[in-house]
């Protein structure tokens, strides 16, 4: 394992962070704290609890997770993407440097990102409303999980992308939507039983229910499925990024 290698490529991606700190941190923050105004205080103040708990604690989770979802894909996809465009990516490639090295160092600052603003927005959230972590080791566990898992969804991205409007194509038209629709605002009890079923083969709920649960106990679905889809998918992801270093899909043309 070339460690160097990999720290040099992380901290390249992370001291683009700290340049743009205001669009990298402070926006993403300043944007979900508008949800918890207009979502915990407006709607919040219609409905009393659910499951036990106040709504603007209830959303917490989702939130946290829509950010998480959005920012790990569009950190790791513009990451890799950019070289590309530059044509910097071919002296990468050309370096002595494994596949898994590459990945490793993009992946890591992508998701390590996510995973500051994640703590960023919990910690806000603590100021709006009474916040309570019932299994505080699985709710970092998923954190990472996910960051982790949805930062390499975007360095697929990435790579696929032929211009910057393709790079924002998949989070604002599949995984935004997906979300909004996968119980962040709401428990999928509270759909009618044909939409319960529907719901069902959104990915995204597995993940919220999971990240949920963690947080108060309660969840949609099954903790173990909320598991088994989330490793799946990394899984797939996995697979995905081993074919494109070994084609050489859109990395050597």
């Amino acid at each position: 394992m070339n460690f160097r290698a990999v720290r040099a490529i992380y901290l390249f991606e992370m001291a683009r962070t700290w340049r743009t700190l205001l669009q990298s941190i402070v926006s993403p923050v300043i944007s979900t704290s508008l949800y918890f105004v207009v979502f915990g205080a407006a709607i919040g103040s219609r409905i009393s609890e659910i499951d036990g708990v106040s709504y603007g604690a209830f959303i917490v989770p989702g939130l946290i997770m829509l950010m998480l979802l959005t920012q790990s894909i569009s950190n790791a996809s513009f990451g890799i993407y950019f070289p590309r465009f530059t044509g910097t990516i071919y002296e990468l490639l050309s370096a002595p440097v494994s596949y898994f090295e590459i990945v490793l160092g993009y992946v890591g600052a992508a998701a390590t990102k996510s995973i500051i603003l994640g703590l960023i927005i919990l910690a806000t959230a603590g100021l709006f409303v009474p916040l309570e972590i019932a299994h505080p080791f699985w709710m970092l566990f998923f954190l990472l999980l996910t960051a982790a898992t949805f930062s390499l969804f975007g360095f697929i991205i990435g790579i696929w992308a032929e211009g910057f409007e393709k790079l924002q194509l998949v989070p604002l038209l599949i995984v935004t939507p997906l979300t909004f629709l996968g119980g962040s605002f709401y428990s999928i009890d509270m759909l009618p039983p044909f939409w319960q079923t529907v719901t069902l083969f959104n990915p995204v709920v597995y993940l919220i229910s999971g990240f949920r649960w963690s947080f108060y106990g309660i969840a949609d679905v099954s903790i173990g499925a909320s598991l088994a889809m989330t490793m799946l998918f990394l899984g797939i992801c996995l697979a995905v990024v081993g074919w494109i270093f070994k084609t050489g899909y859109r990395l050597k043309s």
